[in-house]
């Protein structure tokens, strides 16, 4: 690493956003389940719930049985009408810009890494308001196949331009775990999502707080603090 490049260098934190940063998670899981009852496919709502933050298709693969392809897309397409017909629901959880403001404050890039359609990413962003703290974006047009695979999370670090060593990722679900475990970014986790702490545990998450805000008020005890001492020295 050159000298130049060193002056700029910059840790980042990756933050998943759907039930991590906006209380998005259980209009998801009500438009997943409209969806499958529309096409005729029953699917307990508990099992819908488990699999939010999951890959689109990975989650309509596993949900649908046997289903054809052409129903397979109808599934997807339906979720995205009725996930965006509950589109004026959706808020930031509580402490969310408190949270980016002060990851921007410490001289942290702060990188949305997230799967989400571009036209769903851009409600959330609008939800989220704070365009002025964000470094890096993702979403779906980025890979093939998102969480648990680490693919996107691999995209962030190549965005932010950081190794994993230099990164940790902030997320909600099993999911979001099992990709940073695979990519080898430190990964914490928050109970906002609806999963429980011990399954966050289990998955490989680092440490665990409520919400956004309780993170926020507990920076100086994470990895991400430490993050920050070497953007100081």
């Amino acid at each position: 690493m050159s000298a130049n490049r060193e002056s700029v260098y910059r840790p980042a934190v990756l933050f998943d956003v759907d039930g991590t940063l906006v209380d998005s998670n259980y209009l998801h899981v009500h438009a997943w389940q409209r969806a499958f009852a529309e096409v005729g496919i029953d699917v307990e709502t508990w099992r819908i719930h488990r699999s939010i933050g999951m890959d689109g298709s990975t989650l309509v693969k596993s949900l649908s049985g046997n289903a054809s392809e052409d129903k397979r897309k109808r599934l997807k397409d339906l979720h995205s009408r009725y996930y965006k017909e509950a589109a004026p629901l959706l808020r930031a959880l509580p402490g969310a810009r408190t949270l980016l403001q002060r990851v921007a404050d410490l001289g942290l890039q702060v990188v949305l890494a997230t799967s989400a359609p571009e036209d769903e990413l851009s409600l959330l962003r609008e939800v989220l308001d704070s365009e002025d703290l964000i470094a890096a974006v993702t979403s779906d047009d980025d890979v093939d196949t998102a969480k648990p695979k680490p693919d996107i999370v691999e995209v962030a670090l190549r965005r932010a331009e950081v190794s994993a060593e230099h990164a940790v990722f902030v997320g909600d679900a099993v999911w979001d775990a099992e990709a940073c475990v695979r990519a080898g970014v430190t990964c914490i986790g928050l109970l906002s999502g609806g999963v429980a702490r011990d399954e966050l545990k289990m998955a490989g998450v680092a440490a665990i707080f409520e919400n956004a805000g309780e993170l926020a008020e507990h920076l100086a005890e994470t990895l991400i603090a430490q993050l920050a001492s070497r953007v100081a020295s």
